[in-house]
């Protein structure tokens, strides 16, 4: 089996045995091809040593001394970490799985699993990693092309998607119709956007962000 990642992908294992943290490591790098491949024995020592990559995932025991992997899935989503985690675990019941997966965990596996299992969860949280970075890509430049228009831009910006005409927003903004065809032409220009159905989805997009400027 070949798992399927980016050339910079990274797989962290988080385990208080370091046995099964060797035993890991040995089978993803035997299945990969360049694959890397860290592994700490707790969480705190994850979290002051780890440098998280854009294409990343986290392979993590539930139960450790100290900080647990509950509790580091917590302490990542406080930090605005967002990185796939399969959890594995001994001992797990119900109620850990459930709120494991409604907090973002792409999987959960008891141990003993099977090598294909782990090795197909990584594949699909890899997945989820590589399409989620590219997304947010698309999100910063998004935003970086609104950041660009003027004040008045903006609020033509606004208008155009509430479907009013030219006139109307002339009229509403005390300027030219000519005017607001100027800075519409440069809305879509700056925005690189060639429709107003795009321009709506964008629009959707950034009033999650800039929700006080865009009302």
């Amino acid at each position: 089996m070949s798992l399927i990642k980016p050339a910079t992908s990274t797989v962290y294992i988080v385990d208080d045995d370091i046995s099964i943290c060797e035993s890991l490591s040995s089978l993803i790098r035997s299945e990969s091809d360049g694959l890397i491949v860290e592994f700490y024995t707790s969480a705190q020592d994850f979290l002051q040593h780890a440098n998280l990559k854009s294409s990343a995932c986290l392979v993590l025991d539930v139960r450790m001394p100290g900080l647990d992997g509950l509790g580091l899935q917590d302490h990542l989503s406080e930090l605005g970490k967002r990185i796939p985690i399969i959890f594995m675990s001994g001992n797990s019941e119900v109620p850990q799985v459930v709120r494991a997966i409604k907090k973002g965990a792409v999987n959960f596996l008891n141990k003993p699993f099977k090598d294909t299992d782990l090795l197909n969860a990584i594949d699909e949280a890899l997945l989820q990693s590589t399409l989620s970075f590219a997304e947010q890509n698309k999100l910063d430049q998004l935003c970086a092309c609104f950041e660009s228009l003027t004040l008045r831009e903006k609020q033509i910006l606004v208008e155009v998607v509430k479907g009013k005409l030219n006139k109307s927003i002339a009229s509403d903004l005390g300027v030219t119709e000519s005017t607001v065809k100027v800075h519409r032409h440069n809305v879509m220009g700056k925005m690189n956007i060639k429709s107003l159905p795009e321009l709506t989805l964008a629009l959707q997009k950034l009033r999650k962000i800039y929700q006080s400027e865009l009302d």
